[in-house]
């Protein structure tokens, strides 16, 4: 009975994503790219490009956001509700360069009735290894289906 419903979940936060995904220009837009999804949990990936670049040659700190807050999208919308964020923080850690492919993995923390918390690593593959890019903190807030069309 347990393996069901592990199943069903997982069932569940894929046919979600695939909702999602459809109907979501921005993460499309910028390219982003869904590599795994479960209960509560979401990966995306993002190769940085030359229009996403700063003054200062590196990534602007935006399309990293962006794609942190996606991934954390993903995993809160995972059990099936409507969910939004209610919260997001950020820290950058180091920079992200033209053609990085970063990696953004979000991990629930804690769900308890409308709210959520979820941690979101992205980090970039490099000669050297992997790197911590960015920390990302999402606060989530379930809401009723006809609030999101306001």
């Amino acid at each position: 009975m347990h393996e069901t419903l592990i199943i069903a979940a997982q069932h569940l936060a894929e046919s979600r994503a695939a909702r999602m995904l459809a109907a979501d220009a921005a993460t499309t837009g910028l390219g982003m790219v869904l590599q795994a999804i479960a209960p509560g949990a979401a990966t995306l990936r993002l190769t940085i490009t030359g229009a996403m670049l700063n003054g200062h040659g590196t990534c602007h700190g935006g399309f990293i956001f962006a794609l942190a807050d996606s991934a954390f999208a993903f995993a809160c919308n995972s059990h099936g509700d409507d969910a939004v964020a209610a919260h997001c923080a950020i820290t950058y850690l180091a920079p992200a360069r033209i053609g990085d492919v970063l990696e953004a993995r979000a991990t629930e923390l804690e769900r308890f009735g409308r709210n959520g918390i979820y941690d979101v690593v992205v980090t970039a593959e490099t000669p050297g290894g992997r790197r911590t890019i960015a920390q990302f903190r999402g606060h989530s807030r379930v809401i009723d289906a006809a609030q999101a069309e306001i």
